[in-house]
């Protein structure tokens, strides 16, 4: 249960969201998903513009143009105009952010811009944004690097043992190098790997998984750069972040699972965008201990190495969605879920499991390409009675459990979006201390 690593554009009718396991397409619309109509559909606020250039202060003849979030948006359309003429066009822009590049012998003094928000049927999810004019300079060396978009360690849930690592694309880089180290680099803003480095992953989108769970007594830090498609680098690195994962840290309580806990929804975001994890409205701090694509069987196995050494007290369980669609025996998942609560109660660990919400089987292929096994339901009622005889929280008070998961909690029909995880934290903080005594 991997969200799509989305990024990677093809000027195609379908485009491909890349994955590090899989490919997905956007659309087509399929039965079962039908599109609302003009006056069924509503329009959110129009994206408000984050990067300023002005005359005193202008860009160079790269410059990045950005605008926040719209929540639940998978894409965005961006127009650049010199004067009156439509100079670019781009409807497939995944992020909240553009690296534009104009022409070296590019007459005018400004550009004017603006930037919608669209669904998966490519139709609008806002207005335009209110029209930017962009002064530019050509005699102003263009510096590129990516602009990471994580802020860890800020608020609850705000810390991961497997992190996610975003940034906003520079043009010409073809593939991304993210560095990680034990300290800050010494050659900041430089082109080569620093003496500090401890892991390295590649990405041809601009986002990274890590496949490797990081936490240390002391502050780690990541950086990332691209390469052009003859592997050179475009720019430099870009300044260096700080992430904490210590296992020291008093955490009292842990969550662990699948990319419903790692986080992330609405195809385009990831599990560092906060606002999509369910951890991060809860009313006390954890640490994120899951990790996407898990089934019920892997959760188990890495309890040891991922979960003891936190030494925590309570631990969210929430596990076996991605082995029922694909045809697991309930009981095998019953059988691993058992496993995983005599694990905690052998090291004075509280388990705590999460009842499972209905899926979307239409939304999920339309995302995905991935078939959902037909008996699905009958095999999630089934781990859910089990899960119901344990020390458990019901998501089912504030999620629907029966029936098919309406498009409005999830737009790929698996992974909650921002209403779907704030439903869920209610779920958990209203239910938290009946749950724990």
């Amino acid at each position: 249960m991997y969200l799509p690593i989305i990024f990677s554009i093809f000027l195609a009718v379908r485009v491909t969201y890349i994955n590090h396991r899989q490919s997905v397409a956007l659309g087509p619309k399929l039965p079962g998903a039908p599109t609302l109509n003009a006056n069924q559909r509503v329009m959110l606020p129009k994206p408000q513009i984050r990067s300023h250039f002005t005359a005193t202060a202008p860009a160079s003849l790269k410059p990045m143009l950005r605008w926040n979030k719209v929540p639940g948006a998978p894409v965005y359309e961006l127009e650049v105009f010199d004067h009156d003429k439509k100079i670019y066009s781009n409807a497939y822009v995944f992020v909240n952010g553009f690296n534009l590049v104009l022409p070296d012998d590019f007459a005018s003094k400004r550009i004017t811009w603006h930037v919608r928000a669209l669904n998966l049927d490519r139709l609008p999810m806002t207005e335009y944004s209110v029209m930017e004019t962009t002064y530019v300079n050509p005699k102003l060396p263009a510096v590129q690097y990516p602009i990471p978009t994580v802020n860890y360690n800020k608020g609850n849930g705000t810390a991961m043992l497997y992190p996610v690592f975003n940034w906003l694309p520079i043009a010409g880089a073809k593939e991304y190098e993210v560095e990680i180290l034990s300290q800050p680099p010494e050659n900041p803003m430089g082109t080569e790997p620093s003496q500090y480095r401890i892991g390295q992953g590649l990405s041809e989108t601009s986002e990274l998984y890590d496949e490797f769970p990081r936490f240390s007594t002391t502050p780690l830090y990541w950086r990332v750069r691209g390469f052009n498609e003859m592997g050179e680098a475009v720019g430099t690195f870009s300044p260096a972040k700080p992430f904490v994962t210590n296992p020291d840290k008093p955490y009292t309580v842990g969550t662990l699972g699948d990319s419903i806990t790692h986080g992330g929804g609405a195809l385009s975001y990831s599990p560092a965008d906060w606002e999509y994890d369910y951890q991060y409205y809860l009313k006390f701090d954890t640490i994120n201990l899951g990790l996407s694509g898990d089934t019920s069987a892997t959760m188990m196995e890495r309890f040891e190495d991922d979960v003891l050494p936190f030494h925590l007290k309570y631990l969210i369980i929430m596990g076996g969605s991605n082995s029922l669609r694909e045809g697991e025996d309930p009981d095998a998942v019953i059988d691993d879920l058992e496993t995983i609560k005599v694990k905690c109660l052998n090291n004075d660990i509280v388990p705590v499991f999460l009842t499972l919400p209905a899926i979307n089987p239409a939304n999920i292929f339309r995302a995905f390409q991935e078939d959902t096994v037909d008996n699905w339901q009958k095999s999630f009622a089934k781990v859910n009675a089990y899960i119901r005889t344990q020390r458990h929280i019901d998501l089912s008070t504030k999620l629907p459990e029966k029936g098919v998961l309406p498009t409005y909690y999830a737009t790929d029909g698996l992974h909650l979006d921002i209403e779907g995880k704030k439903l869920m934290a209610a779920a958990i903080n209203e239910q938290w201390d009946e749950a724990i005594k």
